[in-house]
């Protein structure tokens, strides 16, 4: 190769490499820089595939991946009262603490919560420091809103999901517009869709928390379910929805929903349809190819 070619090729290849390089249809500018603080914020806890979504934030990956969580825990089913479900009686009858699994939960911790949390270190069976809890009394460990906090965080919701340990964080940030993706809607009024959340409070506060009591200035147990299918006839119920949630029986577990034809959750009067659960709310996500200012019920 000649010298005054080669200083040609170079000055050439030079100019490529200045020139922007076109960006992918799913990825505008606004989006990337929005999303590359969130890695910062992160800490590295996300994969690169979410902090930059590389696919934008929709309901189909969301029903996916709790889907795929749901399978990974051997698909259970359970639609007992869980007033009446029986604590195990060793740790080897519980699904977070098996081999495999309690990693998995570790997972949901480490991913879900930010970096700066004390619950970000936790797995199914241990604490921050490494030490195997107490299978009888693990309540401060439960790990159910950690799951829904890691299924938003893979699926790319970034930092307009408020991540918690706690589900009345979520709950109260959508009651009170706080979260640009999420609304919450009563659920005697409102259709729930694949995607959706939908809440009950629990505990003590399981028949005094209702959809009028939102938002509440306090904290308070509650549990939410990811709606992986609608529109369902059959048994248990009839008119039905299914729910996945975490935690449930010490792992991820489908839930079928009682509805009546609309597939509402609560009638006129707010009486939820299930006996088990004085649902509180539905959480709607608005979606990146959907998401449209509120427009009330």
């Amino acid at each position: 190769m000649s010298r005054p070619f080669a200083a040609i090729l170079l000055t050439t290849l030079g100019l490529a490499a200045c020139t922007p390089q076109p960006v992918s249809p799913h990825q505008p500018a606004a989006r990337w820089t929005r999303n590359l603080g969130d890695v910062s914020a992160s800490g590295g806890h996300v994969p690169d595939f979410a902090t930059r979504n590389f696919e934008p934030f929709n309901r189909q990956d969301v029903v996916a991946i709790a889907m795929r969580e749901w399978r990974l825990f051997g698909s259970p089913v359970n639609d007992d009262d869980p007033e009446l479900r029986p604590e195990p009686q060793s740790s080897a009858l519980k699904p977070e603490r098996a081999p495999g699994l309690w990693q998995r939960v570790g997972e949901y911790w480490w991913i879900g919560m930010d970096p700066s949390m004390t619950e970000a270190s936790w797995s199914g069976k241990h604490d921050g420091n490494g030490q195997v809890t107490n299978f009888v009394h693990d309540g401060i460990y439960a790990w159910s809103a950690a799951f829904i906090s890691y299924v938003m965080r893979v699926a790319g919701a970034n930092e307009r999901f408020p991540y918690s340990p706690n589900h009345a964080t979520y709950i109260n940030a959508a009651a009170s517009g706080q979260s640009p993706i999420l609304r919450a809607r009563d659920p005697a009024a409102y259709t729930p869709k694949t995607g959706d959340l939908v809440c009950v409070a629990r505990g003590s506060s399981k028949q005094t928390i209702r959809f009028a009591s939102l938002p509440t200035s306090y904290g308070f147990p509650a549990h939410c379910g990811y709606v992986v299918a609608t529109g369902q006839n059959g048994p248990p119920f009839g008119h039905q929805i299914s729910i996945i949630g975490g935690n449930i029986d010490d792992a991820v577990t489908l839930t079928h929903v009682p509805t009546d034809t609309q597939g509402r959750l609560s009638g006129a009067d707010g009486a939820s349809y299930d006996p088990r659960y004085p649902w509180c709310a539905v959480l709607e996500v608005l979606y990146d190819a959907e998401a449209e200012p509120d427009a009330g019920q």
